[in-house]
């Protein structure tokens, strides 16, 4: 028996702008879309914008040269610019997470754009978990950030069940272990036949909500024995027509079978004669031509 978690996100980001510093959301799997300010109006063509990315202020990565991806970044094939210089990343992951500066102008004069990507995910833990039927699985729902921002003070992570009720303490088929700096568990119980889903929010200070991702619990196996069986109302449509097929040939051999009795019941006695008499009439059964028959009185 394995466990085979659905992942679904059902908003796509969401950022907040502090000063000259724009703080994004997303989440792993989707895409984001990093502003570089006007740098269009002042450059359609891109060709005085780079973009550099760092995790930790250790190293800085310049991802974008003269408007165009270096295609010796391990990204190149994620990255791309839009018409307005904005930067594209696909298939995001909690390894995209940092900081990314947009700068405009030359090497003199510049202007410096910073946008702060966080990357939620969420995940059984540990990653390789492979509970039985009916056993259970702590889920982790995670905000990867840049190494400044620390903690999550002006987010929070919460869970909810598909009736988006905020799920708290311990309650039944699931128990709530907290958020632990940006890192929030959730332990639920799998039971065969109830399709739970339970929700990951994030949500501010003034509790207004950001991206969420649902994670849906599926069971899957050979043992199936408390799985419903069939519906008998519900017949394929295959089974229909064989049906049909067998009583038709059936039919058609049952009409067989009568033509040939009825055949055999008017075929003539075989004599030398080949003639049939009934009382006095005389017919011949073939179709040669023969010598009048003298009526005997």
């Amino acid at each position: 028996m394995s466990l085979l978690g659905l992942f679904f996100i059902s908003v796509l980001q969401f950022e907040g702008v502090s000063g000259e510093e724009i703080y994004l959301y997303s989440r792993a799997g989707h895409y984001a879309i990093l502003s570089c300010g006007r740098a269009s109006h002042s450059d359609p063509t891109c060709s005085n914008v780079e973009w550099f990315f760092d995790r930790d202020q250790t190293e800085s990565i310049k991802e974008v040269s003269e408007g165009k991806v270096k295609m010796d970044s391990v990204r190149a094939v994620r990255l791309s610019l839009d018409t307005s210089c904005s930067l594209i990343i696909e298939n995001i992951t909690a390894e995209d997470a940092g900081r990314y500066t947009c700068r405009q102008g030359g090497y003199v004069n510049y202007t410096d754009i910073p946008t702060y990507l966080s990357v939620l995910t969420v995940s059984p833990s540990p990653p390789d978990a492979d509970p039985k039927r009916d056993g259970e699985v702590t889920l982790e729902c995670s905000l990867f950030r840049h190494t400044d921002l620390h903690h999550c003070p002006q987010i929070s992570i919460r869970w909810m069940d598909e009736t988006r009720t905020v799920l708290l303490g311990e309650g039944e088929g699931y128990k709530f272990h907290g958020q632990k700096n940006c890192v929030s568990s959730l332990t639920v119980k799998l039971q065969s036949g109830h399709n739970r889903r339970y929700t990951c929010q994030l949500v501010d200070e003034e509790n207004n909500a950001g991206i969420e991702a649902d994670y849906t619990p599926v069971l899957t196996g050979d043992d199936q024995s408390d799985t419903p069986g069939p519906d008998p109302t519900n017949v394929p449509l295959s089974s229909i027509m064989w049906t049909l097929r067998v009583a038709g040939m059936m039919l058609m051999i049952v009409i067989t079978v009568l033509v040939i009795r009825g055949t055999r019941n008017r075929k003539p006695p075989d004599d030398d004669n080949n003639v049939r008499t009934d009382g006095d009439e005389v017919s011949y059964e073939n179709d040669e031509a023969r010598p009048a028959a003298t009526r005997l009185d």
